[in-house]
């Protein structure tokens, strides 16, 4: 029986294939860059699935990747003329774009969860530290902080200071997300009393 043979190199024609695709992608930014509605459209076709794949791997979210792929290309739109072959192909240009979007949208999203996070507690403790109306304050914050049992403070570290979500603190704390929101509960009543006695008290 004859079996049948599988070149595992590659094929022949393939790099000129290659080259003639990257050709015809600068082409097609050129074309853009003088406003040729269709050479977007073709970009799109050639580029946007791996570009929308890149997204959803960084996000995780479908939406999200749409949204920033639009905004991508978009860019591409008004900045096309800014592209320069010589630093690398129109592909790389476009997944580069994407990925530093999506990171820029990581980050964004991150800070606004510090920032909320950080908002709730001091509602409970009625100051943070670093804004705390006096030492005095400052003082009772960080001891309500250091009276906590190790496995509270551990999430209101990583929550409220680090910023990370609860599947992300599950995650690093190798627990479930149930017992993350549990502890952070415990905690948060914790400190609520601590203060409001200390007001009391003052």
């Amino acid at each position: 029986m004859t079996e049948a043979f599988v070149d595992a190199g590659p094929r022949i024609g393939d790099a000129p294939r290659r080259m003639a695709v990257a050709a015809e992608d600068v082409e097609l930014v050129v074309s853009l860059a003088r406003g040729d509605r269709e050479a977007l459209g073709e970009l799109y076709d050639r580029h946007g699935a791996p570009m929308l794949a890149l997204g959803m791997k960084l996000l995780r979210d479908r939406g999200e990747a749409q949204e920033i792929l639009h905004d991508v290309f978009l860019e591409a739109w008004k900045h096309a003329g800014d592209y320069d072959p010589s630093r690398g192909a129109v592909r790389t240009w476009l997944m580069l774009r994407m990925r530093s979007r999506c990171l820029d949208r990581i980050k964004s999203a991150a800070r606004s969860r510090t920032s909320s996070a950080g908002e709730q507690l001091e509602r409970v403790v009625g100051a943070a530290p670093a804004a705390a109306a006096d030492h005095t304050d400052a003082q009772r914050v960080h001891g309500a902080l250091a009276e906590l049992p190790d496995d509270q403070r551990k999430v209101l570290e990583l929550g409220y200071f680090a910023g990370l979500s609860c599947s992300e603190m599950a995650e690093e704390l190798s627990i479930p997300i149930g017992t993350v929101k549990s502890r952070m509960h415990a905690a948060m009543k914790k400190l609520r009393a601590t203060f409001s006695a200390g007001r009391l008290e003052g």
